[in-house]
């Protein structure tokens, strides 16, 4: 399996707004910067990758990608009806970049969001490992809130990408109608992303005790 990881990445001066409540602007960026640097040297150690794409509109975001051994890809214009659906976006980078790693020779792609504080080289190779058992197969992880944390498809396109609120159920129905194999990952590390003022407890409890 010639699998490439995408990491989309907002500019980090819009990421973190939910936290807002208990960090100035200044802490919230410099918070997406240190959790995009500690993602890309965690999946760095993972050898079964056949290659990284950091997506974001933001060059800034995507020269520290590079410098922390990252290929990137600035995003383009997003579809109008981003306008109104602020997902839409997301979605349309995920597909700007798997075309892309499908031009490089991927034949599966696992998109994991930057804000993974838990995140391990073990969780990765947990995924890939449940992504070669079957083709074509979806692995997903879910988040506490409904949310897709990870997501293999194997081949690249063997369904389209749906994130958004309640996005595994929507992956789960999007891969069941195509005929495709799920496998559902229950995993404490994969499930917590750094959204919300619960999350941040509950990273800082798991933490610092």
């Amino acid at each position: 399996m010639q699998l490439w990881l995408i990491v989309p990445v907002k500019p980090f001066a819009l990421g973190k707004s939910r936290l807002a409540p208990l960090l100035s602007a200044e802490e919230r960026s410099t918070l997406a910067r240190d959790l995009l640097m500690q993602t890309l040297k965690t999946v760095a150690a993972v050898k079964q990758l056949g290659g990284i794409i950091a997506i974001s509109r933001d060059e800034s975001v995507l020269a520290l990608a590079r410098s922390c051994g990252a290929s990137t890809l600035l995003e383009t214009t997003i579809p109008a009806q981003a306008a109104f659906d602020p997902e839409a976006g997301l979605n349309h980078a995920l597909r700007q970049a798997r075309n892309v790693a499908v031009e490089r020779g991927a034949d599966a792609v696992l998109v994991l969001p930057a804000d993974l504080p838990l995140l391990t080289p073990h969780d990765i190779e947990d995924l890939i490992e449940l992504g070669a058992d079957h083709n074509p197969c979806v692995v997903l992880a879910g988040s506490g809130d409904g949310g897709t944390n990870a997501l293999l498809v194997r081949p690249p396109h063997a369904i389209d990408f749906a994130y958004g609120p309640q996005s595994l159920q929507r992956h789960k129905t999007r891969a069941k109608a195509a005929g495709v194999a799920v496998h559902l990952v229950d995993s404490t590390t994969l499930a917590l992303d750094l959204d919300s003022p619960e999350d941040w407890a509950q990273w800082r409890t798991m933490v610092h005790g």
